[in-house]
């Protein structure tokens, strides 16, 4: 096992980097500017002039895609799909390789160690309590035709793999394992200008990942080592940064963790949302999503939901405040159970025009649980298709707080020393939002409430890092720190009774990350 004092002192020598360059604010730790789009530096680039001076592009070659390096950029065609900063990158190999605009290709590693102690779910019981370590990969190799025309089509294909020792306890799920997969395989349409009337509209048919929003129900797995995906159609239509609708009629896609992934007509799930930014101080989003989920042959787990959300708020700046309120109420049923369930997430924030531009924010998330499990109604809320990295706390091995029967203040502050380093603390307050009802995805739970509901606290320190030259495009380094200071549910004689043997004592969780994208 990593030794605690070993990771204490790489992260304060982490917190403690200066740098010199121009600052700007910075949004849950990623680098990104007012408008939400990242902008590559004008650094030159020097995998591109090794190309250069080893003969392997020329000249002209080397002054076109410098020349484009952030300002053409040549759109795949799940652009309007995924959120910018997890497609876009300097093309390597494309370039090395002469393709055509028109082609686009692709390649991306990530590898992360990641190690915790104390593990508390249920069912590591048979781990003894052991340090869980592993390695979790992440390939993903993409091929997309089309170019800028308005026809166009998209490969990726994703291998998530965990390297452990194989222990009983390790966290080894469809989370972490999916290997050899099609994550993308979809055509598009776009049209720009639609009959003269300024308006932009895309059609998708086929495999896709979808971002919504803030990413809490709909995304694009960032952090965790799988991804979700869709089978269906999605439509969107608008203008510019300054409104657009979008609908979408999929079937999720079942993850296998060694077989190709599947879906089923039994499982559906539909949607439209609309975002509104014709106000710069008061951002829209509105949305509905519907699930059919029949798939299980369990049919007290089969789900019936409608979910209908609202998000309100403000992008960061300097010397301004900012805010985010998103509220999601879900109704429906689950079996033949009547369902009924929230999850309303507030934050209010102030970016300091100070040296490493410190952005201060304080947050709340309340998600429902069942008041009487087993009773008439479920209220525990549903995270359908969502993240949580962003607000809540790492996923991988980690991921104690799922969004369900939570409910926990915090705050977190944001410093950037220089434009290719960020660097987070975070802590947060835990508490079961119902002290009946189960602790979820941990499988603890005490049905008489007598253990309480208060879960502990963690304080997080995370650092961001990039090569000056890469800026987050090419090669970026994440680094991340946990202390989960448990709290007294985990004394209670009902809980120690799950656990595994150490479970109740306090956990450590790390992770160290490098990104390659060619």
């Amino acid at each position: 096992m990593v030794k605690r004092s070993w990771w204490c002192t790489i992260l304060s020598v982490l917190l403690f980097v200066v740098g010199a360059d121009p600052l700007r604010a910075v949004e849950y730790g990623e680098m990104v500017q007012t408008n939400g789009e990242w902008v590559f530096r004008s650094t030159e680039d020097p995998v591109l002039k090794l190309m250069r001076d080893k003969g392997v592009i020329t000249n002209e070659r080397y002054n076109e895609v410098s020349a484009q390096k952030g300002k053409n950029w040549i759109e795949p065609a799940d652009a309007v799909l995924n959120l910018r900063r997890d497609i876009e990158w300097s093309r390597y190999v494309k370039t090395a390789m002469h393709l055509p605009d028109w082609i686009d290709l692709g390649l991306e590693n990530r590898t992360r160690f990641e190690s915790l102690d104390h593990p508390w779910r249920s069912n590591q019981r048979i781990g003894g309590g052991g340090t869980d370590a592993q390695l979790a990969l992440r390939s993903r190799a993409r091929v997309g035709l089309g170019g800028n025309g308005p026809f166009r089509f998209l490969f990726e294909g994703q291998d998530s793999r965990a390297l452990s020792n194989d222990e009983p306890g390790d966290f080894k799920t469809t989370q972490t394992v999916n290997q050899f997969d099609i994550l993308q395989l979809f055509g598009a349409l776009s049209l720009n200008n639609v009959g003269g009337s300024g308006l932009r509209t895309d059609l998708h048919f086929g495999r896709m990942t979808m971002d919504f929003g803030m990413r809490r129900y709909i995304a694009r797995n960032d952090f965790r080592n799988t991804t979700n995906a869709f089978d269906g159609v999605h439509w969107q239509i608008g203008r510019d940064n300054t409104w657009r609708f979008r609908a979408f009629l999929v079937e999720p896609v079942f993850r296998d963790d060694s077989q190709l992934d599947t879906q089923t007509a039994k499982s559906i799930f539909w949607g439209a949302y609309v975002e509104s930014a014709h106000v710069p101080w008061f951002s829209v989003n509105a949305y509905y999503f519907g699930l059919n989920d029949q798939e299980s042959q369990n049919k007290t787990l089969q789900r019936t939901y409608n979910t209908y959300g609202l998000r309100l708020f403000k992008l960061p700046a300097l010397n301004e405040f900012d805010y985010e309120f998103e509220g999601a109420v879900q109704t429906g049923h689950l079996g033949t159970v009547k369902h009924f369930a929230y999850n309303p997430n507030v934050e209010a924030g102030y970016t300091f025009n100070l040296p490493w531009t410190p952005r201060f924010l304080v947050q709340y998330t309340y998600s429902s649980g069942s008041r009487t499990p087993g009773g008439s109604q479920d209220g525990n809320f549903d995270v359908l298709f969502g993240a949580r990295n962003f607000d809540l706390n790492p996923t991988g091995i980690f991921g104690a707080f799922p969004r369900v029967n939570i409910s926990t203040p915090g705050w977190r502050l944001i410093l950037q020393p220089a434009d290719t380093l960020v660097l987070t603390v975070k802590q947060r307050f835990w508490y079961l939002a119902e002290s009946t009802a189960a602790f979820s995805g941990n499988g603890l739970q005490d049905p008489t409430g007598k253990s309480g509901n208060y879960l502990g606290h963690d304080v997080q320190l995370r650092a961001q890092w990039a090569p000056l030259w890469a800026m987050r495009q090419n090669m970026d380094f994440d680094f991340g720190y946990v202390h989960w200071f448990k709290g007294s549910y985990f004394d209670s004689p009902a809980i120690i009774a799950q656990l595994p043997a150490g479970g109740n004592k306090d956990t450590d969780y790390f992770y160290a990350q490098v990104r390659v994208r060619l």
